[in-house]
């Protein structure tokens, strides 16, 4: 028994030499939780100089984590065992975060760059009076297409039915954009959940299959750049990437309408360090660090502030800067709840093997 005991008390002392060990060595590298920052964002979505340039200017170590989908994140961050002081949430997200209390209410009198958002951007109905969110980066969904390879402008969600199309249309793999191009092409709500009009706009994608050459993830942009195909439904974002690979692609924001997304800074209820949360925010507000990471990141920036650090062909670029006659006709996606997503997934799957 008394070597048990030993033994016992052996195994304490290394594990506690151990820990202090490891704490010291965290500490010396800028690990201590005092000065730590976890941001948990989408990859490749923020500028890295701009994380050196916070880490030296506040002394806050940043760690940087990434997600590939709001899934991911919500489920990750709703299990708990993980302290992420910053995320990146799109605004569906956000509000399913606020329902299931998953988010720390922001302190506006820290954040003063908050002056420079659009008001165009605040206070919208996924997070009303900003309580929980500040924009990070916004855009649309719309169509990219190649000029050279049609015969036709596109204008209107209905033209991607053209008979002249046939096997040059590729789709992103997401439930809610393919869905709601339906929706919009009948002129209903992006937000529909009536299963008749469902149902309809299921139909009529169903006719969209002969035209439709592949639904795809990220390769969306080599295919259209590389031209294997000259339509694609797709975010401002990667069309704005595309466009700078082959000058024969051109984006439109469809005329019946369109989704208006936005994503945004939140700080979520496992956050250790609620003040540095707080100063990167403010930080990443500032117009020249927000055009910074605009020029690196290539979508929308909601930060009026940063417009003047921007080249006017960047800025003046309507098709991913449109004005409030645009944007205000635009829907944001809506927090459908479990089963009305439930269905959209279900009509989606349905319409994916339909084309097999």
């Amino acid at each position: 028994m008394r070597k048990v005991v030993q033994m016992f008390i052996a195994v304490l002392a290394v594990a506690a030499l151990l820990m202090y060990t490891t704490a010291r060595i965290n500490h010396m590298q800028g690990y201590s939780s005092g000065n730590t920052l976890t941001i948990y964002n989408w990859g490749d979505y923020i500028d890295p100089d701009l994380i050196t340039a916070f880490e030296e200017e506040t002394g806050i170590k940043v760690i940087y984590e990434t997600y590939e989908s709001n899934e991911a994140m919500l489920t990750k961050i709703a299990h708990g065992g993980h302290s992420f002081d910053i995320a990146v949430p799109s605004d569906y997200a956000i509000s399913r975060m606020i329902e299931q209390n998953m988010l720390i209410p922001l302190d506006h009198s820290l954040i003063p760059n908050l002056k420079y958002i659009d008001q165009r951007f605040l206070d919208l109905s996924f997070d009303p009076g900003n309580k929980y969110s500040i924009p990070y980066f916004w855009g649309t969904v719309g169509i990219a297409y190649n000029r050279e390879m049609l015969d036709m402008e596109l204008t209107s969600w209905n033209d991607l039915w053209d008979e002249s199309l046939r096997n040059q249309i590729l789709l992103v793999d997401g439930a809610r954009e393919v869905i709601g191009m339906g929706l919009n092409s009948l002129g209903y709500s992006l937000n529909e959940t009536d299963p008749e009009r469902l149902l309809e706009a299921q139909q009529k994608l169903f006719e969209l299959v002969p035209n439709i050459r592949a639904i795809v993830g990220d390769e969306i942009k080599m295919l259209l750049a590389t031209e294997e195909a000259a339509v694609g439904l797709v975010w401002s974002g990667e069309a704005g990437a595309i466009l700078d690979e082959n000058p024969n692609l051109d984006y439109v924001i469809p005329v019946e309408g369109s989704n208006i997304w936005f994503d945004n800074m939140v700080i979520p209820i496992t956050a250790k360090n609620i003040e540095g949360a707080h100063k990167f925010i403010d930080f990443m507000l500032d117009p020249e660090n927000a055009a910074q990471n605009t020029l690196y990141v290539g979508y929308s920036t909601p930060n009026w502030g940063a417009m003047e650090y921007l080249p006017e062909e960047i800025t003046s670029d309507a098709r991913f800067y449109p004005g409030p006659e645009i944007t205000n006709k635009l829907e944001l996606y809506e927090n459908l709840g479990k089963h009305n997503l439930a269905y959209y997934n279900e009509l989606f799957l349905e319409f994916k093997m339909h084309r097999k």
